[in-house]
Order: structure tokens, then C-alpha cells, then sequence
């Protein structure tokens, strides 16, 4: 039986029987139906019943050019005609040569090597381990631990949960997972009233170094998402704070981490989050849009010190032995190359500011409402913040499921926007159109009305 014989109510049902979905409680999909998707054309998701869903948050901030991409899709045909996979540990091939020379051209200056991995949770383990042995390497075991922010997440994965700072998903856990230091977040929605976002950076810059006085001794790096925090609630701050770790950094003798993962590739206004201090980073973590979306796929960008301290003979012990079995997949790189392309040959940047001030000048009016503290943008990533009390800004309670309601409502009419808690934010495709900004934006708006009533 195929699906175009199957509705959506018989694609869920099969689906119900064996699968466990990701960051999911099942026990909602007793009286949440799941929509199983057939089809998808640019911005927009088709479902089994023919019902079409607008994707306001690039399926996971992954399909920056939208679905079903004619051009990426071409290059993976192409590919799937030569070569599909090989072992990557002393064997290479074209595409994974192009995309590092490519990566290496595009990224920070000085960052000159690239190392593959299959995820983004997985690029944040070869970095936090690369430092770690790096420091190993030079001398200096005792450099054992890690520097995030509050509020910060990289990923679900042990290492990568470690330093990270929700408790939704740390808590559970936390038993098995290293105790990283937490720096104060520069996050401008925390500042002092009438504080400006620069001199949050600054106040916050001031709390690392008091950190790093103590504990630099024994740390292998900072790890930061450049600008927004997104997992942890959009939370956004001031290029300042970046320029700011990078001189900390050097004075302290310990590693930058960039985790661009879901920032980079031109959703804060310029192709990498980092390029807006500007800093180049001993570590940048990419994955999500840097296929496009189309298949698993990451890169842990570092330098030449940092690859030079491993680099000896076989018995020396230097070696990085960390592997993916997918590791630099020429599918997922041919993919990630015809992406990359898509950047040279368009005007994609300069497109997106228009795109950011569109729907910058389409929220505006969510400033004066009632029950939202803060409507916040940096390039193509907004959010609004909904609270039960605008002046106190005291929050909904979490079992309220707030933006549950406004997700429910989005669906119903035929837009998929998933709030983070009580923060509804919008990271589309670069490919949608002003037009389906207003439509984001209008069904947003209803969804918050609903949510907010008692």
C-alpha cells in the first residue's frame, strides 16, 4: 500500500503503532492528531489530505531554500549515479574536498581545517573533545573543564547537553552528564532597565572575566551561540559580547567555541553570526542549512595551531580517533555544495534584510500588547515573548502550554509555527515571500489572542 492510497487519519495510525517521535510526549497524540507530510513545495508542506501548511520555522531552522529545492535536488541526482558512500578514514573523494575548500573560504579567516560529522549534536562532541585533547596534547591535562552561558543549548547528546543550560532537557540527565561553569548570559531581554544592549555585553564581559580568573586554569573553552540563544528561548545580545570573548579568550589561554549550528548561514543578517563582531573562533560548529536541509550533515571548522597539536606519528597517542560511519557522506556534501552555491549565485543575504524588515515592520504592532514583553529580531529570526503580566513580566505558568495553543491554532490555519514554552518566534525559508510573512504574521497574531484569553 502506498501513500497516496492512505489519509491522514490512516498515516497515523500506522505511525502510531511503532514510532517514538523526537522531543515529543506520545501521550499528546491521543487528541493531537500527527500530520503526516507527503509532499513539500518551497515554503509550504503538503499533508496526505491535500491540506497545505506554511513553514514558519524552516523544519527545524534546516530548509533555508525551502522544500523539494529543484537545484540542490539536481546535484543529488547527479551524485547518486557516482558515488553514494565510502569509508572516510583513509579514502576521500571530490565533493568532501570541494565543500572543505569552500567551508574554509567562506567562514572567519584563519580557520583552515575542516573535520566531518553526520549531526550538530555531534559537532559539538568534536569540539568540546578537539580542545580538551588539544590542551591534553600541549601539556596541560589539567584543563578538564567547560565555560557556557546560562540559558545556552547545543544539543541532546551527553558532551553536548553538558553544556547546556535548560533544565527541560538537562534536568533528567543531569546525573551523567560534566558540570560545566556558567557565565551570565548577555540575553538584552535580562538587561537593567533603560540598559542598552551593548552595555549588557559589556556588564556580562566583566562577570566572564571574574569567571576565567578563577577557573581558567582549569578550562578548555568558552562555548557561546553567536547572538541567539535559540534553543533556549531566542534569547538575543549584542556583537559586542563576541569581540569581547575573543580577547578574554587569548588573555586567558583558552578556547572560542562558535556554536553556529542554527545561526550560521545568513539568519542573522550576514552569511555567519561571527562575521558581526568581528571574530574568527578556534572552533565553528555548522550543521542544520548547510545542506539545505536535504540530509544529515556537519563541520567543525579549527585552525592550524590547533590541528598542528595532533599531528605526530601513529604511536605518539596525538591522534583524534573520533569517527562517524556516515562521516563526509559524498551524498550529503554534494548536497551541502550545491547549497553553498545557491549563496555565490544569488543575492540571498541582501534579499533576507528586506525579507527581516518586512517582518520586523509586520510584528511592530505585538509591542503595545497586553500580554507580550518583548518582540525581539535579529535578521531572520524573530520571537515575541508572551507573559501573563506585561508590566512585572511574570511568565505563564509552564503547564499552562500557552504556546501550545498558538501552535494548535497555526496548524488549524494552516501554518506550522512551533513556540519555544511561551515564545513564539518565526524562522521561515529564505524563500518565502513578503506576502506569506503577512500570513505568518496574521495567523501568529490570532493564535497569541486565543492563547492569551484566561
Amino acid at each position: 500500500m502506498t501513500t497516496a492510497n492512505l489519509n491522514n487519519a490512516a498515516l497515523a495510525a500506522r505511525d502510531l503503532r511503532h514510532l517514538w517521535h523526537p522531543c515529543t510526549q506520545m501521550h499528546d497524540h491521543q487528541t493531537i492528531p500527527l500530520l503526516p507530510i507527503v509532499r513539500g513545495e518551497g515554503a509550504w508542506l503538503i499533508d496526505a489530505d491535500g491540506n497545505r501548511y506554511l513553514d514558519g520555522i524552516s523544519s527545524w531552522w534546516t530548509n533555508i531554500f525551502g522544500h523539494a529545492n529543484p537545484r540542490i535536488g539536481a546535484a543529488l541526482k547527479t551524485q547518486l549515479d557516482t558515488l553514494e558512500h565510502v569509508i572516510f578514514a583513509g579514502f576521500t573523494h571530490e565533493p568532501a574536498i570541494e565543500l572543505a575548500e569552500e567551508l574554509v573560504r567562506i567562514t572567519p579567516p584563519g580557520l583552515d581545517k575542516v573535520f566531518l560529522a553526520d549531526n550538530g549534536s555531534a559537532a559539538i562532541e568534536v569540539a568540546l573533545k578537539m580542545s580538551f585533547h588539544y590542551w591534553l596534547n600541549a601539556g596541560h591535562g589539567e584543563k578538564t573543564r567547560f565555560i557556557a552561558l546560562t540559558g545556552s543549548y547545543h544539543g541532546e547528546t551527553l558532551g553536548a547537553l553538558s553544556v547546556s543550560d535548560v533544565a527541560l532537557y538537562r534536568k533528567t540527565y543531569a546525573p551523567l552528564l560534566l558540570t560545566p561553569f556558567l557565565a551570565p548570559s548577555p540575553d538584552t531581554y535580562e538587561g537593567e532597565p533603560g540598559e542598552t544592549p551593548e552595555a549588557i555585553a559589556e556588564r556580562r564581559l566583566g562577570e566572564l572575566r571574574s569567571l576565567l580568573e578563577q577557573h581558567a586554569h582549569e578550562t578548555c573553552a568558552v562555548i557561546v551561540e553567536p547572538l541567539v540563544q535559540c534553543a533556549g528561548g531566542m534569547r538575543m545580545y549584542h556583537p559586542r559580547y563576541l569581540s569581547g570573548l575573543r580577547a578574554l579568550c587569548d588573555e586567558f589561554h583558552v578556547h572560542f567555541i562558535a556554536d553556529e549550528i542554527a545561526v550560521g548561514f545568513g539568519r542573522t543578517g550576514t552569511l555567519f553570526a561571527c562575521e558581526q563582531a568581528p571574530v574568527t573562533p578556534d572552533f565553528m560548529c555548522l550543521s542544520k542549512g548547510l545542506t539545505g536541509g536535504f540530509l544529515p550533515l556537519s563541520a567543525v571548522l579549527t585552525t592550524q595551531g590547533v590541528y598542528d597539536a595532533f599531528y605526530a606519528e601513529y604511536n605518539a597517542g596525538k591522534a583524534f580517533l573520533h569517527s562517524h560511519s556516515y562521516t563526509g557522506n559524498p551524498l550529503a556534501c554534494r548536497a551541502a555544495l550545491a547549497t553553498l552555491q545557491i549563496f555565490r549565485e544569488d543575492p540571498i543575504i541582501e534579499r533576507n534584510r528586506h525579507l527581516a524588515a518586512h517582518l520586523a515592520k509586520r510584528l511592530a504592532p505585538l509591542r503595545d500588547h497586553a500580554h507580550v514583553a518583548d518582540v525581539r529580531q535579529t535578521g531572520m529570526i524573530a520571537a515575541v515573548e508572551l507573559v501573563r503580566d506585561k508590566t512585572t513580566r511574570k511568565p505563564y505558568p509552564s503547564e499552562e502550554r500557552r504556546g501550545m495553543r498558538v501552535y494548535l491554532h497555526g496548524l488549524k490555519n494552516g501554518a506550522l509555527l512551533r513556540p519555544l514554552g511561551n515564545v513564539v518566534y518565526f524562522m521561515p525559508p529564505y524563500v518565502v515571500t513578503t506576502e506569506e510573512i503577512d500570513r505568518l504574521v496574521e495567523v501568529a497574531i490570532a493564535g497569541i489572542e486565543l492563547a492569551v484569553r484566561e
